[in-house]
């Protein structure tokens, strides 16, 4: 059964330097809050995992936390570029960035075979390619079927996985609904999981297509209202798009980052 903690001390207890961490969420559910309590931690040399990662690994990225990012795409969705991304993978500031860059049906299916206990999944992809050239992450076989050679694509796991949710049970019983990634298969990939919630509930309330994470599957859950802010959680908030489009100067600018990361991030009383 997941423990209720509070954000401060889940993420201490399962977040440690030099971690594979997993933060999955698509548009919707983006873990802001657990994000912003690793950057107050100064937990480093993280390996970082992502679908789509946008300004929440911009932030983690620019505060010179993380190593390496493994991603299948990377921008500020409707605005642009990744400054804070771009800045370290070009200038190496804060610090120099490795890169491990997949197609999002090769990283979904790396997620699918982690989940599944498999050391690696087979699709249909990356043929004309250069990306098998620079990752030791992906490869072919031959279909003992059919002859056919098919791309691999090796199984990830990370150490953490964090999402966010609307509920959970006193039980540690997840409950996401509404637009959803692959945060169930991240989560089931991962040696331990954080789900951060916007309440926990006396019960959990079946909803069209609600996606629910047992309490055996999560490690611990901690509230966090308003977590994904400035993405948003259906049926709590809407996404805040004037911060995506006010990101764009803050993270042009290194000073005007530190500042902003000081400012809503380190000083808890203005952080959201």
């Amino acid at each position: 059964m997941a423990e209720i903690r509070t954000l401060h001390d889940a993420v201490a207890e399962l977040v440690h330097d030099g971690d594979t961490v997993a933060m999955e969420g698509f548009t919707h559910l983006i873990p802001f809050a657990a994000a912003h309590e690793i950057i107050r931690q100064g937990i480093t040399d993280l390996t970082l995992v992502r679908m789509t990662p946008d300004v929440i690994y911009d932030q983690l990225i620019g505060a010179g936390l993380v190593k390496k990012l493994v991603f299948s795409w990377g921008g500020n969705p409707g605005v642009g570029s990744l400054h804070r991304f771009r800045d370290a993978v070009e200038n190496g500031w804060p610090r120099p960035l490795e890169i491990d860059e997949h197609s999002h049906a090769g990283m979904a299916n790396r997620y699918v075979a982690g989940a599944s206990g498999l050391p690696f999944a087979v699709l249909r992809g990356y043929r004309g390619s250069d990306i098998p050239e620079r990752t030791d992450t992906v490869s072919t076989v031959t279909c003992p079927f059919t002859g056919e050679e098919l791309a691999a694509v090796r199984a990830v796991n990370p150490d953490v996985t964090v999402i966010h949710a609307q509920q959970a049970d006193h039980d540690g019983n997840v409950q996401l609904w509404g637009l959803t990634g692959v945060q169930k298969e991240a989560a089931l990939a991962a040696r331990r999981v954080l789900v951060t919630v916007e309440e926990i509930v006396d019960e959990l309330t079946p909803r069209p297509t609600g996606v629910v994470l047992p309490g055996w599957a999560v490690t611990a859950v901690a509230p966090a209202p308003d977590g994904a802010h400035p993405s948003y959680a259906a049926g709590y908030s809407v996404r805040d798009n004037a911060f995506y489009q006010a990101w764009d100067p803050i993270s042009r600018d290194r000073d005007a980052f530190r500042k902003w990361i000081e400012e809503h991030v380190h000083d808890r009383s203005q952080a959201r």
